[in-house]
């Protein structure tokens, strides 16, 4: 299925945000991606209805598996074309926000061979 990039930014999102504290409600989410309450409440009604989050009757959020699924993948994507980026001699705030461009559009394919690259040239690095 394929996901607007916008419901992909909010699930790494909140992916990130959980994984820096216990709980993340929709506010977190606002102030993280400096949007609106009202434009995070209505993306998030759409993940919700759309299987890809959970909200409790506190109004916290969780991924469900099939959203834990997406967010692990954008976020897997961007932290390694940011990594490759800076390695290329990219400034990290130019490598992060090219990253966060690429990361919607790269092709399964062509990610899975930077990400092979990559681990080619580090085993080679540490073997000299």
């Amino acid at each position: 299925m394929s996901m607007h990039e916008s419901a992909e930014m909010y699930l790494e999102t909140i992916y990130r945000l959980g994984r820096e504290r216990s709980c993340v409600r929709s506010i977190d989410v606002a102030e993280a991606m400096h949007y609106t309450k009202p434009s995070v409440s209505r993306a998030v009604g759409l993940l919700k209805r759309d299987g890809y989050l959970l909200v409790d009757k506190d109004g916290y959020l969780s991924l469900t598996e099939q959203g834990a699924a997406v967010a692990f993948k954008i976020y897997e994507r961007h932290t390694v074309l940011s990594a490759a980026l800076k390695a290329l001699g990219v400034d990290d705030e130019t490598a992060a926000e090219d990253a966060c461009k690429i990361e919607h559009v790269i092709s399964d394919k062509t990610f899975s061979a930077i990400k092979d690259h990559l681990k080619m040239r580090a085993g080679t690095a540490s073997d000299e």
